[in-house]
C-alpha cells in the first residue's frame, strides 16, 4: 500500500466514524440531476444533507472537478451516490478526506487507467447503445425509442419522454477518458445490480461489485433503479449510512 493510499484509508475511516452528514447524487450520461426526484424527498426526511450535482457531460475529469467542488463545499463526512457513468465521477473524485463511502447504482468502477469504453469492450453490446446517436460535436444522445425501450423501460412513458427531454447528452472523450484515481479501493463501497438492465451489461456490473468487494444487492429493475424503485434504493443508502456510522 502506498502512503497516499494508506492517507485516504486512513482519512476515510476517520470520516467514517461520525454519521454522515451530506449525500452527494451524481448522474450519469443522458440524464440530469432529476434522475434523483424520487430519492430526495427521503434521503431529506432522513435528515441528510442532499446535492445532486448537474455535471456538463464533457470529459471524465471536468465531471470529477464539478464533483469535487460539490464535495469541498459539503458538510463532512459525505456519502458519494453515482448512477451509470456516475460510478466513473465518483471513483475518479471520492479521494477527498471527506468521502467516507461509495455507492454505485447499476454504474461503472473504472481502475486507474481504465476508462468506461475499456470496462465495456469484453462485452456484447448493450441494447441502449444501437439507440444512441452522435451529433456533430461528437456527443451521444438517446433517441426517443432507447429511453422508452431500453434506458427506462419500465417508467410510464409520460415520465420516460420527459426524461427524454432533459437528458445529458455524453460525450465520446468522457466515454473514453482512462480514470487516474479509484477511490474504491480505499473507501467502503456499495453496489446495486440493475437486474434487467439494457444499458450496462448485467455480468459487468456483478464482476465490478465483486472487485470492489461491495456490499451488494440486485433489483430486478431497469437501469434507472432510483426511479423504478426509490425505495428500494433509499433502503440500501440508508443501510450504508448506518454501517458507516458504526465503523
Amino acid at each position: 500500500m502506498s502512503l497516499d493510499t494508506a492517507f485516504a484509508t486512513g482519512a476515510a475511516a476517520q470520516a467514517a466514524s461520525t454519521p454522515i452528514k451530506t449525500v452527494i447524487l451524481v448522474h450519469g450520461a443522458w440524464a440530469d440531476g432529476s434522475s434523483w426526484s424520487k430519492l430526495i424527498p427521503l434521503l431529506k426526511q432522513r435528515g441528510l444533507t442532499v446535492v445532486a450535482v448537474q455535471l456538463p457531460l464533457t470529459s471524465l475529469s471536468a465531471d470529477a472537478t464539478v464533483t469535487k467542488r460539490a464535495i469541498e463545499d459539503a458538510e463532512g463526512p459525505v456519502l458519494l451516490v453515482g448512477h451509470s457513468y456516475g460510478g466513473s465521477v465518483i471513483t475518479q473524485a471520492g479521494d477527498d478526506p471527506k468521502v467516507a463511502g461509495l455507492v454505485f447504482i447499476a454504474a461503472s468502477a473504472p481502475d486507474v487507467d481504465e476508462s468506461f469504453a475499456d470496462l465495456i469492450k469484453p462485452y456484447p453490446p448493450a441494447p441502449a447503445l444501437g439507440n444512441a446517436k452522435q451529433d456533430a460535436a461528437g456527443f451521444f444522445r438517446l433517441t426517443p425509442t432507447g429511453m422508452a425501450e431500453d434506458f427506462a423501460p419500465d417508467l410510464p412513458v409520460a415520465e420516460s419522454s420527459v426524461m427524454e427531454a432533459v437528458q445529458g447528452p455524453l460525450s465520446a472523450v468522457a466515454f473514453t477518458e482512462k480514470a487516474t484515481q479509484a477511490s474504491w479501493k480505499s473507501r467502503p463501497s456499495w453496489y446495486i445490480v440493475a437486474g434487467n438492465d439494457r444499458v450496462i451489461p448485467i455480468p459487468l456490473e456483478r464482476s465490478l461489485a465483486a472487485r470492489m468487494k461491495a456490499t451488494t444487492i440486485t433489483l430486478e429493475s431497469s437501469h434507472v433503479v432510483m426511479l423504478a424503485h426509490p425505495n428500494d434504493v433509499f433502503s440500501f443508502i440508508e443501510s450504508a449510512v448506518a454501517s458507516l456510522a458504526t465503523r
